[in-house]
């Protein structure tokens, strides 16, 4: 092994590298849907062994622990399996007390559970592991980066280079963190580079492997050999082998496995020990000086059997107790002696044999339901014990009936399997005085000392708390008013230095300190001048984003007219005036016509000709033309004679092809023109136009279609029969619709205008939209991207335009890239005269603000939005609001700030409209939103009458809050549409040989029969009308006797059969009706043919070796040649966005220089050289004219110089010159001058010159750490078409208008999921301009495009809503609201009303314990007083909400005057501070609002750092004190909390293991002594789950919240991540510390960038981003500080002020 040490260190230190690289994310991404993934068995076994809540050998806690961490997993969309290999059991040889567990495991999984768990694979070297991740294509593998052998840390280490080899990625189970909805994870993705290692090294690798599962089985020999000496393995699976066969022949009925177990194994391990004392007995001469030695270290053969008696009778417990009595077992601190080691060692052999060999027992009635209860260590030192000190010290306790008999039977039974020997009656259970316990001076653990804090609420008296939680304060216990703690809540001693603090001072909102972009008040020209261009660039901006011509909008009377969205009745009798205008209207028609009308015979006689010439080209020149005629006679004329220049083309194409293939694009083309005569201008068709028509069709093949529409009697002119062949198309017309005219099939569109739309015909779930807006009701509107739902957004906008100067309509859109193109559209849409000071449209991000309190029309992102509703003087303007726009609203379910879309939907009073494409349970949210809105209706209703009694009293409404009260509708409708405009086609792409191809991929084959018969046809599986005839061929392919062939048939089904224009709709029909077919066969009993059909449509799987980065730039050159650009290429890493359009820049540039001559370089040079000499004299002569009067001589030396100069530079500029094929920019889709203005607002941002360079070549790329202006670059040019290469992560996705002609998934991630995939593939397909929309899968393994592509959109489900600083904020808003009621019935609606709660009664009592658990918090802290209202420095806490917990542990530190302490200027009198003051700061603030983990194995590692200390030093001594005094009180408040809320488990479900649903309740035993003896400890076990009480958890475990979250009962529904808790450091399951990336403190120390890159192993665009946002704190921070404090010579406010300033200024170099 020594020769491989040096490759397993370096596998070692690769794996380290990596785990400081790895992503810190959600296994589960935001929305529940989950990857095939595999979890390694050992792994698992590991991790939750070294659980610090377990005590060894309990092993029915542990596998509580593991079946909640599966039943976590599955509740959150876990599709897995667990592997366990058969080589890694070697890794237990020297640890054999985990083999029996091991075992158990297994053989639970496998026969408790639905799990697939893997037993046949050898290693991960294995042929059969190789094909089964080849076959099954796990997304990641979780593994373990620890355990209790160094040896098995290697063989982990082989798992995750293996898997890495094998592309698939690995997670950590180290670190992992669980929430309601998601698990995270460090995330170790298989990279290129590793695969290669693995490459280079593989021989070696494999070698090293075989060598250490070698050695490791020479020790199992070893180990055997030790204990029973010459009995081999062979010899110890046939005595186990013998000894079941015997049980067989005892307990003929069956029994269960513990009983089984025990007597085997009791049995079985005595045989062996007497095998093993005879063996000592037989020793040599030369080893009897050491028999004596040997004897005293083991006891007796009855010593032994003593034990196992004990061991009897401990199982004889478990039959009969239930776990609610087991669970009040007596703590024995006690270990077991070393003498009895031997032994022990030996029975968990024979405890594993006999579990290896459980399939003897097949066709014998043996239960396994309790394999994970086999034995309880406790328990079993309990007896024990009391056998060894109690009962020899005279108390004599009964085992009662039951009990006895049960350890007779197995007693008995235990003697007739020893054969050999005699092991004695069951009674005395001890015949030997030899002790199995070691002495201790406290063997019995007391958990009642550990103190917990009173149980009980400090009163408060408000009215919030009393209408919340009202109904469950009279069963809480509450503290009287002379208790201690409610005695010293007495204002709040505050450091000297604070004396000048106004801590109650209100603090200006994060809305005054947003940095707006203009100062909105100012007159000065020079910000007047700025504001102007601001809006030309957003007219600009939006101009790009589409074409509508800007709106000026008038306002109108309050009252909307009438019946105003029902249809205008016709008049009796028309007035004079509408009859002068109708017939005004006439005539300039009729003379609108005769102009086109001499406009087409003009143009007609070229555009035949060139039809002639080139069919294609001149058909594009009549569409032309087509598109600016407006007379529908003239355009019916134009059609006609396309029809015949196609005709003519198709006769001529035929004649000359003869019996080769046609060319059907002709074909297509006639059709496409009959296709538009027929179906918008069937009145006009004159006999001669049927006739042209019938005759094409004829022509075609379409003899009855012909008949249909002309059936005239051939004559002898017309085509004969034996012609038909030569031109007809050889398939029937269905056929041939659906096979080649898909994209060109009618929609079904209505054509009648809505009086409401002016540029388009709405559809009527559109008009649907527009009807409740003019209702001022509520809609949940999902329909497909880019179908058209956002237009009702901006009819909404002008419709509250229209009502007046003071109403608000607010649009919440989910990132700030959206909130910037909705605020251009909105400009670019609507103009309006508004008063002084107002303005149209504004924006508020948490960057920077425009006129966001002043404009009518808000854009903004949740979490401002919500700032603004919870700030208590803001209310005036919320009142103004008149509707609300949430745009992707799916991110309700999402990972960062869902629970805020949540307040704002049940905080606001008006109506709303809530916007997705991908939702797959709107009818719950729908339900949940009307339920919100209930609750408003009441709350109005009261309002109401109190505003109606107020009037009364002389108290005068205005006339608009009137019409308000009346006008507001409570209702909340559901809109739903799924109709695609465009059909998507998907491609797989493989790389051969350096050869990019593309298959077609059937959306079928994603499908399998089980899925089919279980789940039927996902929803949104659709097919094109191209697929759909390829499914039909198929299923006609494999059934020969196909019933129902001949009706499915195209040209035979119902709505195609014998219609010249299929439509859209009809297709679908038939989509259904196959879909329909093929489900019946399903489960009809053909489920053969179906699977047939199915594995027929996949195309071949290709598993690419080849680094498919370098051949990215390949696949974009071939889609460039396919003509598939402009393309969206969807990444995931913001490092792979950039390098990915760089390695095409440059794979342009090279392609580009090794087309240049040889001698353009330097000519180029040359002429640089020229060009500078030009410039030079012409400046000279520039100068000479100025001095010298000008002569005609020297005025022609100018202009000689000025042409040679433009000469010069024209050459250059033609050798500089990119070649067409060398860019992908149309330079063509923009003017020179544009494009300038769009370069230079960009010229001095951070990637600026790069992204320059690239859109130069065509190429952007876009995600969330660019700036706005940067991101907006790279929208603009790609909507004008001049860059049609586009990388980007999700981002883009979230309703981000670029639409392209196709999307590239380029690359596999956790975060491409089904919602994800729906999103971004939905930009493929630009209507109006694309015919379809193409997507493609490049270097995405074949299982996760079929998961995709089946998956359903998972379900949207509630985050857990509260937080301190929320309820805090919610408390401040009912305290200090402009208007109390209003404030009142907004913070009670965000409390009753959450997500999670809704319909769940048990949840929302949670919701309310946990609500006065914040309260009591902030009451202790002093934030509230005993009436709610806010105190101290309440509204610091509130400012800092976005960093809880550190804003609560930074207020104080704080109150403490611990920043006092820290920051001493200089000098007496100085205002600066030094440079190790600002460093401590900075490690302080790094330590509460810069946490990032790194993983605890990373600091073993031996990396050499060169700028960066990475680990993050700890907090300075008196901070941390300060903070670990903070954490005590808070977890002895949340440990009170729990015991309280406990009362809401389930007691049920709680003695059931999680997943495999084993109950473990019953009746307790009362009829033994022994038993209620030992199970005495009832107190102190409320909180605790009772299968943690089985390793001697108590509720004084809830002190320590590093263990509580294994240990609380499960049921309750809360974790310790509510507790406001900030550790110092990280500690994962078994106890590591996770060390903090100090890459704040470093960053701040080098300035470098880079240095956390290469250091600290961060991505450039994420550590950016994190830079900025701690940046942001110290800014927000310095600010308040300065609010609250009058004092302006403050050391501590300076500090932070030079701080923030010195930080900025580091980050602006970067």
């Amino acid at each position: 092994m020594e020769k491989y040490l040096m490759l397993l260190e370096k596998i070692s230190q690769l794996i380290l590298d990596q785990m400081a690289k790895a992503d810190y994310d959600s296994l589960f991404n935001d929305f529940v849907e989950s990857e095939f993934f595999l979890i390694d068995g050992d792994s698992l076994l590991m991790t939750y062994l070294c659980e610090k809540s377990l005590r060894p050998e309990q092993g029915l806690h542990f596998f509580y622990l593991v079946e909640h961490y599966l039943v976590d997993l599955i509740s959150k969309g876990g599709q897995f399996a667990i592997v366990f290999f058969k080589d890694a059991e070697h890794a237990y040889n020297n640890i054999p007390e985990f083999l029996p567990l091991r075992m158990a495991l297994i053989l639970h999984l496998q026969h408790n559970t639905n799990i697939d768990v893997r037993t046949d694979f050898s290693g991960c070297f294995s042929q059969e592991w190789k094909t089964f991740l080849e076959d099954r294509y796990p997304y990641f593998l979780i593994v373990s980066d620890e355990s209790l052998s160094h040896l098995q840390v290697h063989l982990f280490n082989f798992l995750i280079i293996q898997s890495w080899a094998a592309k698939v990625n690995a997670v950590l189970f180290s670190g992992q963190a669980s929430d309601i909805l998601r698990l995270y994870a460090y995330f170790m993705p298989s990279k290129y580079e590793n695969q290669m290692f693995f490459q280079k090294n593989e021989k070696n690798i494999e070698n090293a492997y075989k060598t250490l599962i070698k050695q490791l089985e020479e020790c199992r020999v070893l180990a055997l050999g030790h204990l029973f000496g010459n009995l081999k393995w062979k010899n110890m699976m046939e005595e186990a082998c013998e000894t079941i066969s015997l049980l067989k022949q005892l307990w003929p009925e069956g029994s269960d496995i513990r009983q089984v177990l025990c007597v085997t194994s009791c049995s079985l391990s005595l045989s062996l020990y007497h095998h093993f004392l005879e063996n000592r007995s037989k020793t040599t001469d030369a080893q009897k000086a050491d028999i004596q030695q040997v004897e005293r270290d083991c006891p007796t053969l009855e010593g032994v059997t003593d034990w196992c008696r004990l061991h009897c009778l401990s199982v004889a417990f478990l039959l009969h107790l239930p776990l609610s009595q087991r669970a009040c077992t007596r703590f024995i601190t006690s270990h077991w002696i070393k003498d009895i080691q031997t032994f022990l060692t030996m029975k968990k052999w024979c405890d594993y044999f006999i579990l290896s060999n459980i399939d003897v027992f097949e066709f014998w009635n043996l239960n396994l339901t309790h394999l994970s209860d086999l034995s309880d260590e406790l328990l079993l030192k309990n007896i024990a014990f009391y056998y060894e000190n109690e009962n020899v010290q005279g108390l004599h306790l009964n085992l009662g009936n039951v009990i006895m008999k049960d350890y007779e039977h197995l007693w008995d039974t235990v003697s007739k399997l020893v054969t050999k020997i005699d092991v004695g009656k069951p009674f005395p259970l001890r015949t030997k005085q030899f002790p199995f316990l070691k002495k201790d001076p406290s063997p019995i653990k007391d958990t009642s000392k550990e103190k917990m804090a009173n149980l009980g609420f400090i009163p408060v008296s408000c009215q919030v708390v009393d209408k919340f939680a009202g109904d469950i304060l009279k069963d809480l216990p509450f503290l009287t008013s002379d208790d201690p703690i409610v005695t010293s809540l007495v204002k709040q001693k505050e450091f000297d230095e604070l004396v000048h603090w106004h801590s109650h001072r209100p603090l200006s909102d994060d809305y005054d300190r947003t940095k707006g972009h203009f100062d909105e008040k100012s007159r000065d020209p020079r910000h007047l001048r700025s504001v102007q261009m601001y809006h030309r660039f957003q007219q600009f901006y939006g101009k790009s984003l589409e074409s509508v011509s800007p709106k000026f909008v008038i306002p109108q009377a309050i009252k909307p007219k009438k019946n105003f969205c029902e249809p205008k009745s016709k008049k009796i009798q028309e007035t004079k005036a509408e009859k002068i205008t109708r017939e005004n209207k006439e005539r300039l028609f009729a003379k609108e016509e005769q102009k086109e009308e001499k406009k087409w015979n003009v143009l007609s006689f070229s555009i035949e000709e060139e039809m002639k010439e080139n069919l294609n080209s001149g058909i594009k020149n009549l569409e032309e033309f087509l598109k600016s005629c407006k007379s529908s006679s003239v355009k019916l004329r134009v059609e006609m004679v396309g029809i015949t220049a196609c005709l003519r083309a198709w006769k001529e194409h035929c004649r000359g092809v003869g019996e080769t293939t046609k060319d059907l694009s002709i074909a297509v083309q006639m059709m496409k023109r009959i296709y538009s005569v027929m179906e918008k201008y069937p009145a006009l068709l004159q006999e001669a136009d049927r006739q042209l028509i019938a005759r094409c069709l004829r022509y075609l093949g379409f003899e009855k279609l012909a008949s249909s529409l002309h059936p005239t009697q051939v004559t002898g002119n017309d085509i004969k029969e034996k012609k038909k062949n030569k031109y007809s198309v050889g398939i029937g017309p269905a056929r041939f619709q659906l096979q080649y005219m898909g994209h060109y099939l009618v929609r079904d569109e209505r054509k009648d205008p809505d009086p409401r739309v002016q540029d388009f015909i709405p559809d009527t779930w559109q008009r649907e939209l527009l009807d409740v807006v003019d209702k001022n009701e509520s809609a949940v509107i999902v329909a497909p991207t880019s179908s058209g739902k956002t237009y009702a957004s901006y009819y909404c906008m002008e419709k509250v335009l229209r009502e007046g100067d003071d109403g608000v309509v607010v649009y919440v859109a989910p990132t700030k890239a959206l909130v910037n193109q909705v605020a251009a559209t909105v400009e670019n849409r609507f103009n309006k005269n508004l008063p002084n000071g107002a303005a149209l449209c504004g924006v508020f991000t948490r960057d920077y603000r425009h006129e966001a309190l002043n404009s009518q029309v808000l854009i903004t992102v949740p979490a401002c939005f919500e700032i603004l509703l919870l700030a208590p003087h803001r209310q005036a303007w919320v009142k103004r609001i008149r509707y609300v726009i949430f745009d992707e609203v799916h991110c309700l379910g999402g990972e960062i700030g869902a629970e805020v879309w949540e307040h704002l939907l049940v905080m606001i009073r008006c109506p709303f409209l809530a916007l997705s494409a991908t939702i797959s349970n709107p009818e719950h949210l729908t339900e949940w939103l009307r339920s919100v809105k209930q609750y408003w209706k009441q709350t109005d209703s009261t309002m109401g009458k109190n505003i109606a009694s107020s009037r009364n009293a002389s108290c005068r409404a205005s006339s608009r809050q009137d019409y308000l009260l009346t006008k507001q509708s409570y209702k909340v409708r559901l809109v739903l549409y799924a109709e695609r405009y465009n059909d998507l086609e998907k491609h797989i792409c493989s790389v051969n040989n350096h050869d990019i191809s593309f298959d077609h991929f059937h959306p079928c084959a994603a499908l399998t029969t089980d899925h089919i018969e279980k789940f039927g046809f996902p929803t949104d599986l659709t097919l094109s009308p191209r697929e759909m005839i390829q499914l039909y061929d198929t299923m006609f392919e494999f059934w020969e006797s196909w019933p129902r062939a001949q009706e499915l048939c195209p040209e035979e089904f119902v709505h195609f059969k014998n219609k010249i224009v299929i439509q859209k709709m009809d297709t679908r029909k038939y989509e259904e009706s196959l879909k329909a077919e093929l489900t019946g066969w399903v489960k009809s009993g053909h489920v053969k043919e179906a699977r047939m059909v199915l594995r027929n449509l996949r195309p071949p799987s290709v598993v690419s070796s080849e680094n498919m980065a370098l051949m990215f730039p390949h696949l974009v050159e071939k889609l460039r040649q396919m003509e598939k650009l402009p393309a969206l290429f969807f990444l995931f890493k913001l490092g792979a966005v950039e390098r990915s359009a760089e390695s095409v820049k440059t794979f342009l540039e090279i392609k580009q220089q090794n087309r240049r001559p040889l001698k353009a370089d330097k000519e180029a040079y040359d002429m640089e050289n020229k060009l500078r000499k030009v410039r030079k004299s012409l400046e000279t002569q520039k100068t000479t004219d100025k001095r010298s009067q000008k002569n005609p001589r020297k005025v022609d030396q100018s202009l000689i110089h000025e042409a040679e100069y433009d000469s010069v530079l024209r050459v250059l500029e033609k050798n500089l010159e990119i070649p067409q094929d060398c860019t992908y920019a149309d330079q063509k889709a923009i003017d020179a001058e544009t494009l300038q203005r769009v370069y230079d607002r960009v010229k001095f941002s951070r990637k600026g010159a790069k992204l320059k360079a690239l859109a130069e070549r065509g190429i952007g790329y876009h995600h969330s750490s660019l700036s706005a202006k940067e991101k907006q670059l790279v929208e603009i040019l790609f909507r004008k078409g001049f860059i049609r290469v586009v990388t980007a992560t999700g981002t883009l996705a979230l309703g981000i208008n670029m639409p392209c002609k196709s999307v590239v998934f380029a690359q596999n991630s956790v975060y491409l999921d089904a919602l994800n995939y729906r999103q971004m593939s939905g930009r493929a397909g630009r209507r109006g301009q694309d015919l379809g929309g193409d997507v493609y899968f490049f270097d995405i393994p074949l299982p996760k495009i079929e998961k995709l592509i089946k998956s359903s959109v998972p379900e949207l489900r509630g985050q857990f809503p509260l937080s301190i600083s929320l309820i805090l904020r919610l408390m401040c808003l009912a305290s200090k609201g402009d208007d109390p009621g209003d404030a009142r019935a907004k913070v009670l609606s965000v409390l009753k009303h959450s997500l999670l709660s809704f319909k769940q009664p048990r949840v929302l009592e949670m919701l309310k314990l946990y609500f006065l658990f914040a309260l009591q918090f902030l009451l202790k802290e002093g934030y509230l007083d005993q009436e709610g209202n806010p105190t101290g420095f309440a509204g610091l806490v509130s400012h800092l909400h976005y960093h809880e917990p550190s804003n609560l542990v930074f207020v104080s530190f704080l109150v403490r005057g611990l920043f006092h302490n820290l920051c001493q200027p200089t000098s007496k009198g100085s205002k600066h501070f030094s440079q190790d003051v600002m460093e401590k700061l900075v490690l302080v603030l790094a330590n509460l609002f810069g946490r990032k983990y790194l993983p605890a194995k990373f600091q073993d590692a031996t990396l050499k750092f060169y700028q960066s200390k990475v680990f993050l030093e700890d907090l300075p001594e008196d901070f941390k004190a300060a903070l670990d005094e903070y954490n005590t009180n808070v977890i002895k408040d949340f440990a009170s909390f729990l015991l309280i809320v406990s009362r809401l488990a389930d007691m049920k479900q709680e003695h059931q293991l999680p997943l495999s649903k084993i109950d473990f309740s019953g009746k307790e035993c009362e009829d033994s002594q022994l038993v209620s003896h030992l199970m005495s400890c009832k107190e102190g076990r409320v909180a605790i789950s009772p299968f943690a009480c089985l390793s001697g958890n108590s509720d004084g475990n809830l002190l320590h919240l590093e263990t509580s979250d294994h240990v609380t009962l499960r049921t309750v529904g809360i974790d310790s991540t509510r507790a406001p808790v900030l550790w110092p450091q990280g500690i994962d399951h078994q106890g590591r510390r996770m060390q903090l990336n100090a890459y704040a403190l470093d960053f701040y120390k080098h300035g470098s960038l880079t240095g956390l890159v290469q250091d600290n192993r961060m991505n450039e665009g994420a550590a950016y981003q994190l830079l900025k946002d701690f940046g942001l704190t110290i800014q927000s921070i310095s600010v308040s500080l300065r609010e609250l404090c009058e004092n302006e010579e403050d050391n501590v406010v300076l500090a932070f002020e030079q701080l923030s300033e010195t930080f900025f200024e580091k980050f602006k170099n970067i």
